[in-house]
């Protein structure tokens, strides 16, 4: 019996599902009781209907397509620059206290009102967009880093100077994969972050495609199914991010916390 029950648990169960279903449950509840006005809140079937007329009729795939490259694009650019900015600035405490004040305060200041000075800098185009979600995401990862390495086993850091590395070494084969936990907390905040400042800059900053702007269209004309079937969309993108940052956190950093 109990086999039979952890069978059907295995393979037609699973927990995850809980929660997309019970939204759905109380989105179709919200929308037949009237709950909230129904010209204001189209039903699932609704939304799933202007969802695969977007997907046939091939209108949804450049917005993703441009939103999807933008994220990455200024992730990227956020990654390259924050990684080896963070372990610099994390490995020597005077440094890092030098410069707290600059990252924490650009770090909890609002990406838009920082759009004025991007656009000043960088005009009404592609590049600034991906230059203020860059900048948004790199203080996210050169805080996690620098915070991962500035926390770093003292013993293995002895331990490698007892044994004569290098400052250098120290720094490669020790402090950065000590970091690499907190490393991967900064990354998987920093595509976040990239996502939700493409979108909103998609939205207010003259573009005319992307995920952020097929929103804003579809609310202007009242066309609500489509508003909201692209703000789902959305969020699927960014759940999607996350799930490839978690999975390669999980197999590849296997002796983290040890």
């Amino acid at each position: 019996m109990n086999r039979g029950t952890s069978f059907v648990d295995s393979r037609f169960f699973r927990p995850g599902i809980i929660g997309p279903v019970l939204l759905i449950l109380l989105w179709s509840v919200a929308h037949s009781a009237h709950w909230v006005n129904p010209t204001l809140l189209p039903g699932p079937l609704e939304t799933f209907y202007a969802f695969i007329q977007s997907v046939m009729d091939g209108s949804l795939w450049p917005d993703f397509n441009h939103t999807v490259l933008r994220t990455v694009y200024s992730f990227l650019i956020a990654a390259i620059i924050g990684i080896p900015l963070g372990i610099i600035i994390g490995s020597n405490k005077v440094v890092y206290r030098s410069v707290e004040f600059i990252i924490d305060f650009f770090r909890s200041t609002p990406a838009t009102a920082l759009f004025p000075l991007f656009l000043l800098i960088f005009g009404i185009g592609e590049e600034s967009k991906i230059a203020i979600a860059a900048f948004s995401a790199c203080l996210v990862v050169v805080f996690n880093v620098a915070y991962g390495v500035m926390n770093a086993h003292q013993t293995r850091i002895l331990a490698a100077k007892v044994m004569g590395a290098s400052r250098w070494r120290i720094l490669r084969d020790v402090l950065l994969y000590e970091s690499l936990p907190q490393t991967f907390v900064g990354l998987r905040l920093g595509v976040s972050y990239s996502l939700v400042v493409i979108i909103v800059a998609e939205m207010f900053i003259g573009s005319s495609t992307g995920m952020g702007h097929r929103i804003i269209d579809a609310q202007q004309v009242y066309n609500l199914a489509e508003m909201y079937s692209s703000i789902i969309v959305t969020g699927c993108i960014g759940y999607i991010f996350n799930l490839i940052f978690l999975f390669f956190e999980r197999h590849f950093i296997k002796w983290s916390g040890k």
